[in-house]
This record gives structure tokens, C-alpha cells and sequence, in this order.
């Protein structure tokens, strides 16, 4: 049985891929073997002796300390990819929004008050207040070629813009998916000089933190709409403001309101509403289900931040199989092997993948390992965490 801590109201269509009969759930768990969790801030969480995952119903996981899991040797599992369609859609909707004033129009309706005549009247004097430009022939730059990018880009492509876009880390798959009507950009400043609105579709990391910085702010083709769906602090908010005040910038549209923002004319700010519909979250749920399950089941790790994919199948009969993360530096290989062949086992199956500073080894022996040969493997320099499947 293995039992499942959960942090956040996680979609059933997730929760339902874990069989009762040998899956425990509940959001009160003391020796949980995998966390299932979306936005609940782990930073400040211990990390129980007994767990061995932890499934990220979403695309980011700022909200978990991967470098001290990755010590742990626990992999962070995530759902690329399963929200793209909500965030893509919302991205489009946020171009229509800034290009037609429409978040300001309705604010000036709502504020109206009289009969009818009144009303109308006021719309007419005050409706070209509101003209906004259309979306078609104008030239949309999309920085991050990820499945959401990828989407946005197509999208675009369908509403008559141009498209161009920089990523420069492109996976083939997404390649393959881009319409070919999407042109590349050479570099940041190349596509934002040429563009008429950027949207940003990039991960937050060290390498990302204030990507969009002044320098590349002040470069920005006057009276162009800057998109942010990724997290607010890809982009330098204070050049950002700067911009919007001298009008290098019509508008600025983010999903992630921060003070300094708050009440600017030409701000649309959202709610954190990317992800927030109902296919989203079973899409999210599902998929970081699917991952931990195969994960404890099998071994497998299949769309991890920290550690590398390595896919199997399940064990055949009378077959054990080790499971172990360690850091990847040189002879951890080969002091497990020789204490295996030194305990008289047989290597049936071995598979061994690294990723940065991580490394992930599956064994496949004939028969159980003895107590004393499972310590001396975990007592090896750089040897994080072992598991027996």
C-alpha cells in the first residue's frame, strides 16, 4: 500500500488513475511515500524520511524546493505541457482585451447611470476614447516555443497576425507542431524591435529571472502590447512601468498582479486564471498521477525537473529491481555493481542516465539483495536515495 499526501483540492480525474487497493489518499498522511500538490508552498515543509516523489499538478514548481529534494534524491514530477490550452487561450484573449480597450470600456459602462437617452449619449461622446486597432496584419512576437508558446503562435497565425518567434532551447516535437507560417527571430532584441506585441511563454528560473530587462524594454517598437502568462519576474516590472508611462508601451497584460501595478491605466491584470479551468486541472491531475504511479510502481521517471527520463516496463515475474539516485560523478556505477557481485547476484538489466549533477540507475537482479549488500549500496559516496521494487 502506498500512501499519498496531498496539499491541494487535487482533480478526481487524477486521484482516480491511484486504485484504492493499494493507494492511501488524504490530505493527513504522516509517512507519505509520494506528495501530490499544485500551488501549496512547500519551502518551509519537511520532507518526510518516508517520501519518494512528489507530483507538481501544473507546469511550475517555484512552489517547491527542487535543489533540496534533488539532495534527497526524490524526483519532482510536473505536468508540461497539460494546461497549454487554457493559458493559450487566455493569452489570446488578453491580445483582444489590449487591442480593443475593452477591459477599460467596461469599466466606463458599469460607471454609467441615467435613462436611456443619458446612457446614450454618454456612449457617444465618450466611445472614442476606446478605439483600439485590430489584431490581423500585425506582428506577433512569441519568445518561448514550448507547448503554450507553440499554441499561441498557431493560434495567432489563424487570426491573420505574422508570427515570430525565439526560443533557443526548441524542442523537436514543438518544432514539428509549429505552423510553418511562424518565422524565427535571431535573438530577443531582434524579435521585440519587429514586434507589435510580445507574448512570453518562459519558465522562471535563475537563467530567466528578468529576462525582459530594461535594456530590451527600451527597445521595444513604440506603442507595443507586452503579454506576460509565464511569471512576473521574467520581465524588469519597474522598466515595465517606466514604459507604460511614457507610452513606449500601450499596454501591459499579466496573470500576475504585483502592487507596483495595481490601478494602471494601461495595466490588465489577471487573477492567476492560466490553469484555472476545470480541463486544465483533470489534465494536470491525471498526468502527475499517471507519472508517480509509474514511478512507484515500475520505477520509471517520466517528466521530472531534476532528474532524467528513463522509461520501463514493469518487472516480469521473480525479478527485483533496484532503484537508485546519486550524483553523477565517476565509479558510483561500478562500487554498485561490484557489491552486487560480491552478494552473488546477477545483473539481469541495467540502465543507468544522468542529468546535470543527477544521475538515475535501474537493476534488474535475479534475486532479493541481502540487508547488509542494500547498506553498503546506500553508504557509497554520492548514492542519494535506494528503493527495492
Amino acid at each position: 500500500m502506498f500512501n499519498i499526501l496531498t496539499y491541494n483540492n487535487i482533480s478526481p480525474a487524477g486521484l482516480t488513475k491511484l486504485p484504492s487497493e493499494r493507494y492511501k489518499i488524504s490530505s493527513q498522511i504522516d509517512n507519505p511515500d509520494a506528495i501530490l500538490v499544485r500551488s501549496y508552498n512547500l519551502h518551509s515543509q519537511p520532507i518526510p524520511e518516508s517520501l519518494k516523489a512528489i507530483g507538481r499538478a501544473g507546469a511550475g514548481v517555484n512552489n517547491i524546493p527542487v535543489e533540496e529534494y534533488s539532495r534527497r534524491g526524490i524526483p519532482v514530477f510536473y505536468a508540461p505541457g497539460a494546461n497549454s490550452n487554457a493559458v493559450a487561450e487566455l493569452t489570446i484573449g488578453g491580445m483582444l482585451l489590449a487591442s480593443r480597450n475593452i477591459a477599460a470600456a467596461l469599466d466606463f459602462v458599469s460607471s454609467l447611470e441615467g435613462d436611456e437617452e443619458t446612457i446614450n449619449d454618454l456612449i457617444e461622446r465618450h466611445k472614442k476614447h476606446f478605439v483600439g486597432f485590430e489584431l490581423s496584419g500585425k506582428t506577433l512576437g512569441v519568445l518561448g516555443l514550448g507547448a503554450i508558446g507553440v499554441k499561441v503562435a498557431n493560434a495567432a497565425v489563424a487570426l491573420g497576425l505574422n508570427v515570430i518567434g525565439f526560443d533557443p532551447f526548441m524542442s523537436l516535437e514543438n518544432a514539428w507542431q509549429l505552423s510553418s507560417s511562424a518565422v524565427p527571430a535571431a535573438s530577443i532584441d531582434d524579435l521585440i524591435s519587429r514586434a507589435d506585441l510580445i507574448s512570453l511563454h518562459v519558465p522562471l528560473n535563475d537563467h530567466t529571472k528578468n529576462l525582459l530587462n530594461k535594456t530590451h524594454i527600451d527597445r521595444i517598437k513604440k506603442g507595443s502590447t507586452l503579454l506576460n502568462f509565464s511569471r512576473a519576474g521574467v520581465v524588469d516590472e519597474n522598466a515595465v512601468l517606466a514604459a507604460l508611462d511614457s507610452g513606449q508601451l500601450h499596454a501591459y497584460v499579466c496573470d500576475f498582479p504585483m502592487p507596483a501595478l495595481l490601478n494602471h491605466s494601461r495595466t490588465i491584470l489577471l487573477p492567476h486564471l492560466g490553469a484555472s479551468t476545470a480541463e486544465a486541472e483533470d489534465n494536470c491531475s491525471v498526468m502527475v498521477a499517471d507519472q508517480v504511479r509509474e514511478f512507484l510502481e515500475n520505477g520509471s521517471i517520466r517528466h521530472a525537473v531534476n532528474f532524467p527520463e528513463v522509461v520501463v516496463p514493469p518487472c516480469a515475474e521473480g525479478v527485483v529491481r533496484l532503484c537508485i539516485a546519486n550524483k553523477n560523478i565517476p565509479n558510483i556505477l561500478g562500487q554498485i555493481t561490484s557489491a552486487l557481485g560480491e552478494a552473488g547476484l546477477n545483473i539481469l538489466d541495467l540502465l543507468n542516465k544522468s542529468r546535470g549533477d543527477f544521475a538515475y540507475t535501474l537493476i534488474n537482479i535475479d534475486a532479493n539483495a541481502p540487508l547488509g549488500t542494500m547498506q553498503r549500496i546506500r553508504a557509497i559516496d554520492g548514492v542519494l536515495s535506494t528503493r527495492v521494487i
